[in-house]
């Protein structure tokens, strides 16, 4: 069984450190590293856990926060889902499942136009 990766992202928790409530307060502090970012960017780079984010901008994070990556970002191991069963997985055929869920082919009237 292969280990999926997932990360904790800690934006928002070092912003509060630094008195930082607003994602609007990190606008010019980005743009004074030469990060420009639109203000709904920066609210997604805040709120939300980001699946990519380019160097540049993690290091321009870390010198505004005062902190390192590991600071931000934790990464964790995520736990296996449960695996569902399908419906219809007790049946011992599976062309007996095809029968029993496949739709019915629809008749089109020519004169009903």
């Amino acid at each position: 069984m292969t280990k999926s990766m997932g990360y904790q992202w800690l934006l928002r928790e070092r912003m509060a450190e630094h008195g930082m409530w607003k994602t609007t307060e990190l606008a010019p502090l980005l743009a004074e590293r030469g990060i420009v970012l639109s203000a709904a960017q920066i609210y997604r780079l805040v709120t939300q856990t980001p699946e990519r984010l380019s160097l540049v901008v993690l290091a321009a994070l870390c010198d505004i926060l005062d902190c390192g990556p590991g600071d931000l970002i934790v990464p964790h191991v995520v736990e296996a889902a449960t695996s569902q069963r399908a419906v219809g997985a007790d049946l011992a055929d599976v062309s007996e499942l095809r029968r029993l869920r496949r739709p019915r082919r629809a008749r089109v009237d020519p004169g009903l136009t």
